[in-house]
């Protein structure tokens, strides 16, 4: 066990090694944890809430929090599960840097215990704080009392400015067509499209795996049968499927779009990469540890669990980074059609859609949200190329 453990830490490393010799995909890396920073810290950043506020009795408050635990925008959930991510790095990064000076980070199964009872108290206050009906006119108050505001002190649905006003020293990317600052909206657009990103492709990964490994394993019948099903889904045009599903969902009248989008974007993706692991299963099939596995009697599910599947993952992890540009390109298109997520939650397709009529005069509503855009698409498929040539022998050699 010791030498095989050895073995891994050192693949590991000789595939960080490799990956950290291209320029370009460390540099795409750094890009997509900045926005992921941005979405994370979004209430932070962008918030006409005060961050900190003292009164003239030298009383403390944090007037932002109440909206930090019980959002009020439409899409709650999502917002919750961003604002529920910043503070669990924030607390148990202090904690760990406390267990730390303490010493007792040695004590590895204490430190875990801690974290976790910690991770877990935090859940609690987004079930408990009520929301609050009380409107404060802040600006006034600063002028009396001490207020401390984020860097950008507009909520992505406040009207603050005039329609469609440029870019200048107060709105740094300018305003939309009622008004809104559109900076605000942008970093808040990002946790949208990293949302739909990442857990729209991790639905999409997980049926695309369970279906190829399980037609490659058992092959014959069973593959030919799961195989056609497969094509047929394939012989629909995605982008028409999604938007007759998104229709028929939002005449049902749900409220959650992020939740819609990344349901609808995850169940229709996942066909292209079903046959790409059914390749790749097929060719360790019938490698000889597995007939090993199989004349000990191990089940057929923990055979392909724990020995096939850890044998395929490389073209797996290539294809959720090239998935996730893909599903955020599908969200954006979505929502500049007006089909994805709806207003007034913020979305970097929605605001490009605003600019439509007059792309030109509206500059400013199509080169910052199309230049994100293309940013974030063109890293994530730059880390794919870059763990293609570090996990594909053949193409690294």
């Amino acid at each position: 066990m010791a030498e095989q453990y050895i073995s891994q830490s050192s693949w590991v490393k000789l595939a960080l090694r490799k990956f950290a010799k291209s320029k370009v995909s460390l540099i795409s890396f750094s890009i997509i944890l900045f926005f992921v920073f941005i979405a994370t810290f979004a209430q932070f950043i962008a918030n006409n809430q005060p961050l900190l506020h003292i009164d003239s009795a030298g009383h403390y408050n944090f007037p932002f929090l109440k909206d930090f635990f019980r959002p009020s925008s439409s899409e709650v959930l999502i917002e919750k599960v961003y604002n529920y991510l910043a503070i669990f790095i924030v607390v148990n990064s202090l904690l760990l840097l406390l267990l730390k000076i303490c010493k007792i980070t040695k004590y590895k199964i204490f430190g875990i215990v801690i974290i976790s009872i910690t991770s877990l108290l935090l859940i609690i206050p987004f079930f408990t704080v009520k929301n609050s009906f009380k409107i404060v006119d802040w600006q006034k108050v600063a002028e009396k009392e001490t207020v401390v505001f984020a860097p950008i002190p507009y909520a992505p649905s406040q009207i603050v400015a005039e329609p469609y006003q440029k870019p200048n020293a107060k709105h740094w990317f300018g305003s939309d067509q009622i008004g809104r600052d559109v900076l605000s909206r942008m970093i808040y657009g990002a946790r949208v499209s990293l949302a739909v990103g990442f857990f729209a492709t991790t639905i999409a990964l997980i049926i695309g795996t369970m279906v190829g490994i399980f037609a490659g394993y058992y092959g014959g019948t069973i593959d030919i049968f799961v195989m056609r099903i497969v094509e047929i889904i394939i012989c629909f045009p995605t982008f028409l499927l999604l938007l007759i599903l998104m229709v028929m969902f939002l005449d049902k009248g749900f409220n959650q779009s992020i939740l819609i989008v990344i349901c609808v974007i995850g169940f229709t993706g996942w066909t292209g990469l079903s046959r790409l692991v059914r390749g790749e299963t097929l060719k360790v099939r019938h490698m000889t540890y597995i007939k090993s596995c199989e004349a000990s009697g191990l089940h057929p599910w923990r055979i392909m669990l724990f020995h096939i599947l850890p044998n395929v993952t490389a073209p797996i992890l290539i294809a959720f980074t090239f998935g996730v540009a893909g599903a955020i390109l599908a969200e954006s298109g979505l929502s500049f059609l007006g089909f994805g997520v709806q207003p007034p939650t913020s979305s970097w397709g929605e605001l490009l859609k605003q600019a439509l009529a007059e792309p030109f005069t509206y500059w400013h509503m199509t080169l910052f949200p199309g230049l994100a855009l293309f940013t974030v698409v063109c890293a994530f498929n730059f880390i794919g190329e870059g763990l293609r040539l570090v996990l594909n022998p053949r193409e690294s050699s």
